[in-house]
C-alpha cells in the first residue's frame, strides 16, 4: 500500500466555507468537469488530487472565477462562499479575489518592491488609512509568509531578487495582505527544492488556523503531509472526497485506489 507519512490528521468538523453543486465546466465544446458537489470547510487545508489534466486546476479556478478570464470557458451549476453564490451578476469578482486569495505555480512576484509587492493590494481595496496603516499591515503580511526575519532590512528591495522559496512565501505573504478568507494554492511547490518546499508546507499548516487552506498538488505525499480532506478527481468528476487518512489508508472508490498505489496517474 502506498506509504503515507504523518496521517494522524485529526477528524475536523469546521463549518463549511464554500459549497458547491451540480458544477460543470466548459471549454468550448469540452466538457472538462463533471456535476461535482462538494462542501469545502473552513479553517481547514483541503487537497486535490488526481493526474495530470483530471480538473483539479479548473475547479480550483472556479472558486474564485478565475476562469471568467478564458473567454471560451463556461461555468453551471452553483458556488457559494458563506452561503452566497459568487457567480451572482451584483458579485465583483475583483472583490471576490480580494477574499478568495490565489498563489499560482510558479512565483509571480510584481516587478516592483518587496514592500511594494505585499502593499499594492491594501492599497488598491482601500485598507489602509495612512502610511502606518500600511506599514503595519506588510509587517503582518510578511510574518504570516514567514518571511518577515528575511526581508525586514530590505523592503525596498525588489521582490524579483528573492530566491524561488521566498519569492513563493512573499507571494503568499501578498495574499494574505488583503485579508482573505479562503487561499487556493495550484501546485506552490512544484516549482521549488526540497528545503524550500518544507517551508511552505509548515506555513500552509500554520495558515489553516486563520483561513480555509485549498491546496492542488501532484504530490500525494504533500497531501498526506498537510491536508485534512482530500478530494480525488479523475477524468474531470470528483470521484471521492473525505479525510484525508481514510483517503489513503481505506478508500471507498477501486479508481482512488489504483490512483493511490500508482497503478493509473
Amino acid at each position: 500500500m502506498y506509504d503515507t507519512p504523518n496521517l494522524e490528521n485529526k477528524v475536523v468538523t469546521n463549518e463549511t466555507k464554500i459549497s458547491a453543486r451540480g458544477c460543470q465546466v466548459y471549454y468550448g465544446d469540452t466538457h472538462a468537469i463533471k456535476d461535482v458537489d462538494v462542501d469545502i470547510e473552513d479553517k481547514t487545508v483541503t487537497a486535490f488530487i488526481g493526474p495530470s489534466g483530471c480538473g483539479k486546476s479548473t475547479f480550483l479556478r472556479c472558486l474564485n472565477r478565475m476562469n471568467d478570464t478564458i473567454d471560451v470557458c463556461r461555468v453551471e451549476g452553483d458556488i457559494t462562499l458563506d452561503g452566497e453564490d459568487i457567480y451572482d451578476p451584483k458579485v465583483d469578482p475583483v472583490q471576490l479575489r480580494a477574499k478568495v486569495g490565489m498563489v499560482f505555480q510558479k512565483p509571480n512576484p510584481f516587478p516592483k518592491s518587496i514592500y511594494d509587492n505585499i502593499a499594492y493590494g491594501p492599497r488598491i481595496h482601500g485598507l489602509a488609512k495612512n502610511k502606518a496603516d500600511l506599514d503595519d499591515i506588510v509587517e503582518k503580511s510578511l510574518r504570516r509568509g514567514a518571511i518577515w526575519d528575511e526581508v525586514k532590512d530590505r523592503l525596498d528591495a525588489p521582490g524579483t531578487g528573492l530566491s524561488g522559496g521566498q519569492q513563493q512565501r512573499l507571494c503568499i505573504a501578498r495574499a494574505v495582505a488583503t485579508e482573505p478568507e479562503v487561499l487556493l494554492m495550484d501546485e506552490p511547490c512544484s516549482a521549488l527544492d526540497p528545503i524550500a518546499t518544507a517551508q511552505v508546507e509548515e506555513l500552509i499548516d500554520e495558515l489553516r488556523q486563520d483561513y480555509s487552506v485549498v491546496i492542488v498538488t501532484h504530490s500525494m505525499q504533500q497531501a498526506a503531509r498537510v491536508s485534512q480532506k482530500t478530494a480525488f478527481f479523475h477524468l474531470g468528476n470528483l470521484v471521492e472526497y473525505g479525510e484525508t487518512g481514510q483517503i489513503f489508508t481505506n478508500p471507498q472508490d477501486p479508481r482512488t485506489e489504483s490512483y493511490i498505489t500508482g497503478r493509473i496517474g
